[in-house]
Parts: C-alpha cells; structure tokens; sequence
C-alpha cells in the first residue's frame, strides 16, 4: 500500500488515478503525516452477491401489536 502526502495527490491527480487503475493497487493520502484518504480501484459488484439477495429471508408481519398482547403494550405508557 503506498503512501502519499495531500499536496503530491493534487498536484498530480489525474496522473495518480489512471495508474492506480492500470496497477490495481491502494493509496492512502495524508495530511501531515496522518491518513487522510485512502482511494481503491474501482470494481464492479461481484456475481454472487445481487440487491435483494436476502429479502425472501424477512418475515413481515401485518399485526406487530398482537403477537406479544395488547397488555404488553399498555405497560409502556
């Protein structure tokens, strides 16, 4: 992982991204001396995660106050 100061990054900012992108690697810019920024290639979302994946998993229930009693719901207020 490469390390750079904020003032390098904006000089040559241009330059910088199209090499990471090319090198595949990480920089981590920085602020006198403590990380400011850290940029990463760009990477399309992998195959076996997809939006949504996981929605036949939740249970919705159309009632919420009945499945634990109305009692219970009397003794927060």
């Amino acid at each position: 992982m490469k390390t750079m100061a904020i003032s390098e990054f904006k000089t040559h900012a241009l330059k910088i991204i199209d090499q990471l992108s090319q090198n595949h690697e990480t920089i981590i810019v920085t602020k006198r001396g403590k990380p400011l920024a850290k940029l990463l290639p760009y990477e399309d979302t992998p195959e076996s995660i997809k939006p949504g994946q996981l929605s036949e998993t939740l249970v919705f229930e159309d009632d919420i106050i009945t499945p634990l009693g109305e009692d219970m719901w009397e003794v927060c207020s």
